[in-house]
């Protein structure tokens, strides 16, 4: 959703669906505000925002799996400084994932040139970015990424969306969490160049039925929002 802003009594409703009552569903809602999580206009309506604004950001970009060619060349990302605390640490290393880059060891990640890369400001005097040319690019794939489980759990999610069907309101809490679970697994996806993925890859196939299903759910849960 574009934005990411309902009003109140819609997401109070949408609410009832996962047993939530309506006053925990608002107290629910005034401490996302005050963690910055959300905001309010004062009328009525509230909108993501704060991580989970960046976060439906890159669940997005996920779901859409747009690259640019690869030229051959790959990212390399090498930490610069060391003594950064825990937090820092942490924050850094959410950055780099959020990036897709992979780590080859500690200090050390890498990834195709397909996708841009955009790093935070903040990186910048931690992290020296530079472009490398891996003499076997294929083992180095196997040892940044385990793409054989993220083929397996894509086919799950394939399985559980032929096998749900969202044509009516009973399905719409079940259809929710199954697709949160496709978003979340489309953010692991690295999105590596064609070139270098296992024959027969389901990235593609799951973005594409997830689009059919996505677009079925969304009309039920608007005729049940209707009622």
């Amino acid at each position: 959703m574009e934005p990411p802003e309902l009003p109140v009594a819609q997401l109070v409703r949408l609410s009832s669906l996962f047993g939530i009552s309506a006053n925990r569903a608002r107290v629910a809602l005034s401490r996302m505000v005050a963690a910055g999580e959300a905001t309010t206009d004062g009328s009525g309506s509230y909108r993501l925002s704060g991580h989970l604004r960046d976060r439906q950001a890159r669940q997005s970009a996920s779901r859409s799996g747009i690259t640019t060619p690869h030229t051959g060349r790959w990212w390399l990302a090498v930490v610069t400084t060391s003594g950064s605390t825990a937090g820092v640490r942490l924050a850094r290393r959410h950055a780099l994932s959020f990036a897709r880059l992979a780590e080859l060891r500690e200090g050390v990640w890498m990834r195709p040139d397909n996708l841009p890369l955009h790093l935070p400001d903040e990186l910048g005097p931690d992290v020296e970015v530079m472009a490398a040319h891996p003499r076997e690019p294929h083992r180095l794939v196997d040892r940044l990424w385990d793409l054989p489980a993220w083929s397996d759990r894509a086919d799950r999610l394939l399985d559980a969306l032929a096998g749900l069907t969202p044509d009516s309101p009973d399905v719409l809490a079940p259809g929710f969490e199954l697709s949160a679970s496709v978003l979340r697994h489309l953010q692991a996806d690295p999105l590596l160049p064609e070139e270098l993925l296992p024959s027969r890859w389901p990235g593609r196939r799951l973005r594409q039925d997830y689009d059919r299903w996505d677009a079925r759910y969304r009309a039920t849960l608007r005729e049940w929002s209707r009622a």
